[in-house]
């Protein structure tokens, strides 16, 4: 097919975006028709709702009996400050960071709450650390998969069951989507609007037994705002684990999120899950490795993220300008596939090499991303003559 030639076929859904993700297969305004609203989210049936996502959370995930589950304020970035506040400080802390908001939690930790024995193990974006390396005598934070930087963690092989410090994972790209050991992770926090295409302003914090000791036991010797105190009468605070949250969430969002649980279930549960992610990410897969313009931006097979996918220009004519213009050529090429409507959302992160990003999670169909690679090869070849040209 000649590239510069449209092509036929469009995406059904062009919502490819990394966060907030596409909306569940099928999803319509409909299916918040019985959402409990104009009352109290504290009356009886708000708390049960609110308890509902809790519960099917930890069916759908497999979490553990003993791990605490709670709903709390402002997203993903929410839950993973109110950890970082909560736990952080009666030991070292080694903060893993290899895109931008493993850099933003680790500014956080140095000059918001200015710990003193810290150590910052870095990556430039589409590479990942010498895992073996880590410290685990230490607390450890890291992303499971860089939203912004295409790299996940291969699994959690690297992380020791007798490590002294805890690990405090911000999974917002990777639950529903890869298969976290539970076991070997004792602090975890994701967004409703990410892989379960939910609405936005929620997070999920999810506590293991040793991360509650710690809570129960350590006092942080910084003040700790409202929305950020999990603990009452020097113990943790279950009312947020059962539904209680700390402020008022918004129950049109439970609901949504209801139905997103919902429809996991229906599928399958987790197995589903990632089984769509696998075929999606298979999809592009096959797509980048027949164009000659583009790769991912990670080369290890083995760290390069299946959700958030994070692709770099190769031709010689876009590496040999500067960043400025490659800026500009991606903005020109992600205009005009939304101007004809067949991917939106998909540029690199601001803060990521200029490139795309596309999402492959579960509510994507790979339908979709077959249909997108034409699309891409098109808005490519398009602008680079426009460019040329003028």
């Amino acid at each position: 097919m000649n590239t510069l030639q449209k092509p036929d076929v469009r995406p059904a859904n062009p919502n490819f975006s990394s966060g907030p993700c596409s909306k569940r297969p099928g999803w319509s305004p409909d299916v918040l028709a019985n959402a409990f609203l104009g009352r109290s989210h504290r009356h009886a049936t708000g708390k049960k709702l609110l308890a509902e996502v809790i519960e099917r959370t930890r069916d759908v995930l497999g979490i553990p009996a003993d791990y605490h589950i709670g709903i709390v304020p402002a997203s993903d970035t929410g839950a993973i400050e109110m950890a970082l506040w909560s736990v952080l400080g009666p030991r070292g802390v080694e903060v893993l960071s290899w895109e931008s908001f493993g850099s933003q939690w680790a500014v956080d930790v140095q000059k918001q709450l200015k710990l003193d024995d810290i150590k910052l193990t870095n990556a430039e974006y589409g590479e990942i650390p010498d895992l073996s390396k880590v410290d685990f005598s230490r607390d450890v934070i890291f992303t499971w998969n860089g939203t912004t930087g295409g790299v996940k963690v291969p699994d959690g092989d690297w992380i020791p069951a007798d490590r002294e410090g805890l690990t405090i994972v911000d999974g917002t790209s990777a639950v529903f989507a890869m298969d976290i050991p539970w076991d070997k992770v004792d602090i975890c926090t994701w967004s409703w609007q990410k892989a379960m295409g939910g609405e936005a302003a929620h997070g999920m914090l999810v506590l293991s037994p040793r991360a509650v000791e710690r809570i129960e036991s350590y006092d942080p010797p910084w003040p700790m705002p409202k929305v950020f105190r999990l603990k009452k009468k020097d113990k943790l605070n279950e009312d947020v684990f059962k539904g209680l949250t700390i402020n008022t969430p918004s129950m049109l969002c439970v609901e949504d999120a209801i139905d997103g649980l919902k429809w996991a279930e229906g599928l399958g549960g987790l197995k589903a899950l990632l089984g769509r992610v696998q075929a999606n990410f298979k999809a592009l897969s096959t797509w980048v490795e027949g164009a000659e313009w583009i790769d991912f931006i990670c080369k290890d097979p083995a760290a390069r993220s299946d959700t958030s996918v994070v692709l770099v220009v190769t031709d010689p004519w876009f590496t040999a300008m500067d960043e400025d213009a490659q800026r500009g050529f991606i903005k020109k090429l992600t205009g005009l596939l939304d101007d004809e409507g067949t991917a939106f959302d998909v540029g690199s992160h601001r803060d990521a090499p200029p490139g795309l990003r596309i999402w492959c999670g579960a509510t994507v169909e790979t339908s979709d991303l077959e249909a997108l690679g034409p699309w891409l090869d098109w808005a490519f070849h398009t602008v680079k003559a426009q460019m040329q040209e003028a």
